[in-house]
């Protein structure tokens, strides 16, 4: 049996409730913020997004000073979805972007760091990830 084929998007004007569903499903607070949230994706500097005929079932976005650095705020993929390549593709896809950036920085839960590790980051030695975060979830 050969695995459920996807394809992949590079447009940041998505509709509002596909996007809405994929936040939802992957309990991500963001998706209580949805005009913030179609509006910082579609001010992204990129977005990929994955589909399965007309369902939305992966989206990963980057902001970037288009030189030096890039970094990936989100990266979901439906929970039923997850583990199939969906994510490898998106990630693959921006490095054909970014791959040859200074600097790639993302935030991973403790949950995706396997997942970022398998696709080439890693924890910088002395640094540390820091925030001021209005939330208490994504």
């Amino acid at each position: 049996m050969t695995a459920p084929s996807f394809i992949l998007k590079y447009d940041r004007d998505l509709p509002r409730e596909p996007v809405l569903a994929l936040y939802r499903a992957n309990d991500w607070s963001s998706a209580d913020k949805p005009d913030a949230l179609l509006s910082a994706l579609a001010n992204s500097e990129r977005v990929v997004s994955a589909w399965a005929n007309d369902l939305l079932i992966g989206l990963g976005n980057a902001i970037s000073d288009g030189a030096l650095v890039v970094y990936y705020p989100h990266l979901l993929v439906l929970p039923e979805w997850q583990g199939r390549g969906v994510g490898r593709a998106i990630a693959e896809a921006m490095q054909t972007f970014y791959g040859d950036f200074h600097q790639q920085v993302l935030l991973a839960d403790t949950p995706a760091i396997g997942f970022y590790e398998r696709n080439g980051f890693v924890a910088p030695p002395g640094a540390a990830a820091m925030w001021i975060y209005r939330g208490d979830d994504h």
